[in-house]
């Protein structure tokens, strides 16, 4: 493999990627780009399990809070921003180490993927006739128009976005999906481990949060905007734990909210990841995983 090639390190969340990369920019000379949506707010730190700049052993970490809570993130922003940065790194002459489990993002750094552009006027009225009437008319419109999104897009913010494109383009969203092909030499270290190992470490990850202050962290933010942010309000943990801010819910009840959550998102994860197959997969409990890891980067 290209010792020049870009390094990507994936897979569900809770499976020790960021300790991984950490490792290995210290191995091959690298710095760290972030690929978790999440992560591009500032403020958002124990909810994300951002790595503070003192656990970042001195390695450049580039797209870490970009955006503020109230911000909407954009992949298309993203890819241009995560590929500007992944040139500077190369122009320095180190490795680039893309990391996160935002599957989507990870693609648009790394894979030829167009992205249809945008009209705020049509996704303006499209949102006004999903508050008026409901999701399900524009659900059954999409499925007249591009049934294999239909079949795809489960979020409601997709299912408007799609409909934008097709009105922007007369293309149909799916038309846009990334083909598996590579910009550029690429490595994709994937990180998975058996699932009910997975769930404890998802379930003890979550306490440890509460343990830390998440509740206060989303009581700071929401002071900020966060429940007015059409993306980082969502977010795991976050959107439990305003509930509790309302009286809605317990501590104990949003940890275990936040729980299942995280768990379900985990599974998804694992899907989007294991449907590529030219990622390499390695389980992060061996001693030697690093070794690994970084054999596979040489």
């Amino acid at each position: 493999m290209n010792s020049a090639s870009v390094i990507s390190v994936v897979g569900p969340t809770g499976t020790g990627k960021s300790a991984l990369a950490l490792s290995l920019a210290e191995i091959l000379d690298g710095e760290i780009v972030n690929a978790d949506s999440m992560q591009f707010y500032r403020g958002m730190d124990i909810g994300t399990a951002k790595v503070s700049v003192a656990e970042r052993r001195g390695i450049a970490h580039h797209l870490l809070d970009i955006l503020d809570v109230t911000e909407e993130a954009s992949v298309s922003d993203f890819q241009r921003q995560a590929r500007q940065a992944i040139a500077e790194i190369q122009g320095r002459g180190k490795r680039a180490i893309l990391v996160g489990g935002s599957g989507l993002y990870v693609r648009a750094v790394l894979d030829v993927l167009e992205f249809p552009g945008t009209d705020p006027r049509i996704r303006q009225r499209l949102e006004v006739e999903a508050e008026a009437h409901g999701m399900a008319e524009l659900r059954a419109r999409l499925q007249r128009v591009d049934p294999a999104s239909a079949e795809r897009v489960a979020d409601d913010r997709r299912v408007i976005r799609a409909l934008e494109v097709h009105e922007v383009t007369g293309k149909p969203f799916s038309s846009f999906m990334p083909v598996r092909e590579y910009i550029q030499p690429t490595v994709q270290i994937g990180l998975d481990i058996p699932r009910p190992v997975l769930h404890e470490r998802l379930s003890t990850r979550v306490n440890q949060m509460v343990d830390q202050g998440l509740a206060d962290e989303v009581e700071r933010l929401d002071q900020r905007g966060l429940r007015t942010g059409k993306t980082a309000g969502r977010a795991l943990g976050y959107a439990q734990f305003l509930r509790v801010l309302d009286g809605e819910a317990t501590v104990a009840a949003a940890a275990e909210e936040t729980i299942i959550a995280t768990r379900q998102f985990a599974r998804r994860q694992s899907t989007w990841f294991r449907a590529d197959p030219r990622i390499r997969w390695l389980d992060p409990r061996e001693d030697d995983v690093v070794d690994q890891a970084a054999a596979l980067c040489l």
